[in-house]
């Protein structure tokens, strides 16, 4: 297979899985923890079907560009999240769907009495989050060189936690891309500080859970004070 032939394959993939959760969400009413935690074990697992729990190496030069090249000076993973950054700052900020995800994120029932079709604009969002999964999945694997069945354990931590510290409520309504980034960007450091700091890997799983804790904590104090 080529590079941009297993490039197309991990996103869809990845839009697949997204599309099912949305669906299970919307058609079912699943909590949409219940759901992506579901889903996660699903994947994780037949991943390990599918690889014997081995990592598959040797991908290749190209492929491996994705992850570890440079092109002007920056890592090639910089310009692809760049990249889609701006993509979605514009979405957001410049569309109709954009409005109608904040709109449905701030009241699903003010959002359904004023026409929108919930259902429809949920099934896009987890579409979305599952085919941007799939990306994400591509440039840890480009940049391992190494298509490890356990690669991203516990990543999922480091998203809620970058998601809440960039401001965004879990009650929905309210949140920015570039308050995302700013989260990951202060998960990074946290992250690096903590390994050049020596500490120990199961007190940063600690560190990181009360990080959490404490930012979702400030949030629903800011919406009461609201």
């Amino acid at each position: 297979m080529t590079v941009s032939g297993a490039i197309l394959v991990g996103v869809l993939v990845g839009t697949a899985l997204g599309w099912f959760n949305g669906f299970a969400i919307t058609r079912f009413k699943l909590p949409p923890f219940v759901a992506t935690l579901g889903m996660l074990s699903i994947a994780r697992g037949l991943t390990m079907l599918w690889t014997g729990g081995f990592p598959i190496t040797r991908l290749g030069e190209s492929f491996g560009f994705i992850g570890s090249g440079n092109w002007l000076g920056l890592p090639m993973p910089v310009w692809i999240s760049g990249a889609l950054v701006a993509v979605f700052l514009l979405v957001m900020k410049r569309t109709r769907f954009g409005r109608h995800v904040y709109a449905v994120g701030g009241s699903e029932r003010a959002a359904r009495l004023s026409g929108l079709n919930v259902r429809r604009i949920k099934l896009r969002v987890y579409t979305l989050g599952g085919a941007l999964a799939g990306v994400a999945g591509l440039l840890v694997t480009a940049r391992l060189d190494s298509a490890t069945p356990n690669a991203g354990l516990s990543y999922e931590l480091d998203s809620i936690a970058a998601v809440v510290i960039g401001g965004t409520s879990l009650s929905g309504g309210r949140g920015s891309i570039l308050g995302t980034v700013l989260g990951c960007l202060i998960i990074g450091v946290l992250n690096n500080g903590l390994v050049l700091l020596e500490v120990s890997p199961f007190w940063q799983q600690v560190i990181k859970g009360l990080v959490i804790l404490v930012a979702v904590a400030v949030d629903k104090m800011g919406e009461k004070n609201a």
